[in-house]
This record gives structure tokens, C-alpha cells and sequence, in this order.
């Protein structure tokens, strides 16, 4: 057999091998443990505590099992954005108002922010909890990541200006996340390094677990995209029950999806 033939059968052989690598992975099928109804119009998932929050009618509320905790502002509008990270201290952003409120563990109200009246000018896009007493801020007057510190009233910008805009973001108490309008991922700390983390996949909604791993959905089919055992770059396929899906929630291998009527939780191993 001429050697050019037998380079290219062997060739053959190695891109089937390793297509059958990737399908074997391509896969994740998660244990169901839980399904129960939503009740809620926004699910926004759970704390190391066992607590669940949610939003019904822009009333933001904390339950479990009989204990129910509620916190509404209707001189705010609409709630845009809540941060869990810290249960102690819970972040609700009004977009619309420029503000934020800091809740306790019960729900009271700590603090309330109005950047309208900083001596700085201020018009927030993003809002996440950082280190120190804290908050990040995305301003798009300046179109800088910032840090602002609610006890002392002090704002200092961290980043240069970002060049597009923002498709996506979420926080830490370290980093600032952010995926731009073209799906390329990057993360500022709170030095003001910037790191690309490389071209995110097109997606309807997403979920960054760390700087190498997400879950993001696309066409009510959800997915992973991490590293397979062998350090290869893998999408994996998560086979869920629901053919279709308002939003999910992923923390410490428990994977949340939320629908207009039901919640499921279920344990997911990733590659």
C-alpha cells in the first residue's frame, strides 16, 4: 500500500477516535432530585442556608418551609437586579432610579443608595457586591468599571474605558464579569486588571462558574462548556427534562430550571 494512503487512513482513524471522544463527552445527564411548583414570577435561586428567593409582583421575598420574609418598594419601580452572593447583606438594584437598597438577613432595609445625588456623577448599568463594604459599578457616563464604598460615600474607578457594550455581566467579591455585544468574555479585579477569558458561545441566557467553565442556554437546549479530563475544550449537551425553560440556576452541583409553573433541581457532575 503506497504510504500516501497509509497517512491518510491512519489520519482517518485519528479524527474518528477523537470525534468519538467528544461524542462520548458531549453529554451530561443529570440526576432529578426535586420538583415542585413555582409560584413566582422570577426565580432567583438559593442560599448555603436552604433559603429561596424570589419576585412576585416587584415584591421581593425569602422563604423556607413557613418562614417567609418580604421586602417591596414601589417608589422604585422595578427591581433589575438582586445579589445573593452575601445572604447577610443583599443587594437590589433599581435601574430605572439609579439606586440601590442593601437588605439584612430579614429582609430590612440597611442602606439605600441614590447615585443621582453623588458628588460624582454616577448612572449605574451593572451593580454587584465587592470586598470592604463595596459595590461594583458599571458607569455609563464614563463607561468605566468602578468600586463605591456605601459607608464612607467614596467612588473610585478601577478600569480604562470599556471600548462595547455590555451583553452580559455578573460578580464577585473579587472580579467583575462581563461579556460584551460581540460574546468576547473578559474580567476585571479589583486592581483593575483585565483578563480576556477568550469568545464566549452565542447564547439566550448564561451562567459563568469560573474562569474557564459556564452554563449558558441557546434555543431552550442547555449546555456546558468547560474542559473535557483530557484538557480538551468541550460543549456539553445537558439533558434536562423541560422542553422549555424560563431561566436556570447553578450552584455547588446543583443545577435549578425554572418554568412559568414548576422548579426542578437536579445533580449535575460536569466533565
Amino acid at each position: 500500500m503506497p504510504k500516501t494512503v497509509q497517512n491518510f487512513l491512519f489520519y482517518l482513524f485519528v479524527v474518528c477516535t477523537s470525534n468519538a471522544l467528544f461524542a462520548q463527552d458531549s453529554r451530561i445527564n443529570p440526576q432529578l432530585l426535586s420538583q415542585y411548583k413555582n409560584t413566582a414570577d422570577i426565580f432567583l435561586g438559593y442560599d448555603s442556608f436552604g433559603y429561596s428567593y424570589q419576585i412576585k409582583n416587584n415584591v421581593f421575598s425569602k422563604t423556607k418551609g413557613t418562614e417567609l420574609f418580604e421586602y417591596k418598594n414601589v417608589s422604585l419601580g422595578k427591581i433589575t437586579k438582586v445579589d445573593l452572593q452575601n445572604p447577610l447583606k443583599i443587594v437590589l438594584f433599581y435601574e430605572d432610579f439609579n439606586s440601590v437598597i442593601l437588605l439584612d438577613n430579614q429582609l430590612n432595609k440597611m442602606t439605600e443608595i441614590n447615585f443621582s445625588q453623588s458628588t460624582t456623577p454616577i448612572v449605574a448599568d451593572a451593580i454587584g457586591m465587592s470586598t470592604q463594604n463595596q459595590l461594583w459599578i458599571y458607569n455609563t457616563l464614563n463607561q468605566q468599571i468602578s468600586l463605591f464604598d456605601y459607608l464612607k460615600n467614596e467612588y473610585k474607578t478601577v478600569s480604562i474605558p470599556l471600548t462595547e457594550t455590555i451583553k452580559y455581566y455578573q460578580t464577585d467579591f473579587n472580579t467583575f464579569n462581563w461579556i460584551d455585544k460581540n460574546n468576547n468574555w473578559f474580567s476585571c479585579d479589583i486592581f483593575g486588571k483585565i483578563t480576556s477569558n477568550g469568545k464566549a458561545a452565542d447564547f439566550d441566557k448564561i451562567e459563568i462558574i469560573n474562569p474557564s467553565q459556564y452554563i449558558f442556554s441557546k434555543d431552550n437546549i442547555l449546555y456546558f462548556k468547560g474542559f473535557s479530563k483530557s484538557n480538551l475544550d468541550v460543549i456539553s449537551e445537558i439533558k434536562i427534562l423541560e422542553k422549555t425553560f424560563d431561566n436556570f440556576y447553578y450552584k455547588d452541583q446543583i443545577l435549578s430550571i425554572f418554568t412559568a409553573t414548576d422548579i426542578s433541581n437536579y445533580k449535575i457532575v460536569t466533565p
